[in-house]
């Protein structure tokens, strides 16, 4: 799995793919896209609640960590950091955090007291209450207060 970028250092990468809480489906789609785009993997970690991939390309890293947000729903964080300087030009490296949701579309979830149908899974989660059919838009921030009942 670990492939060098050429004319680069085998250790060489642009951004860290950290994925946590997920599914194996998750593992495979991740495995896949990277495979399919031929994108070198400098080191792979396995983490307490999941995974590293150290992958040498930034911007196909926040593109994937998008793609996993519309195919699986959950968190999805960007940042970066100041890694060094090149040739007087600030060298950055990003860091594409996903949490997968606990919950799916079509689930049943409970929030504030509440029981709601999990509608769409995607930049934000809609829920649809049960008996009004009242519909509410989330932030994956609100995740951790939504129980699948």
């Amino acid at each position: 799995m670990v492939r060098s970028l050429e004319g680069k250092h085998p250790q060489y990468y642009e951004a860290i793919l950290q994925l946590r809480d997920l599914t194996s489906n998750v593992v495979e789609f991740v495995d896949q896209e990277i495979a399919r785009a031929a994108i070198p993997v400098a080191k792979f970690k396995k983490v307490t609640n999941g995974y590293d991939y150290y992958l040498a390309d930034n911007s196909f890293t926040k593109a994937l960590g998008r793609k996993l947000q519309q195919q699986f729903g959950g968190e999805l964080v960007l940042s970066s950091s100041l890694f060094g300087q090149k040739d007087g030009k600030e060298i950055y490296r990003g860091t594409v955090l996903f949490r997968q949701a606990s919950f799916g579309k079509g689930d049943t979830v409970e929030y504030r007291g509440e029981e709601y149908t999990v509608v769409v899974l995607g930049k934000e989660i809609i829920l649809q209450q049960s008996t009004s059919g009242k519909r509410i838009h989330l932030k994956y921030r609100e995740m951790g207060k939504i129980k699948k009942v």
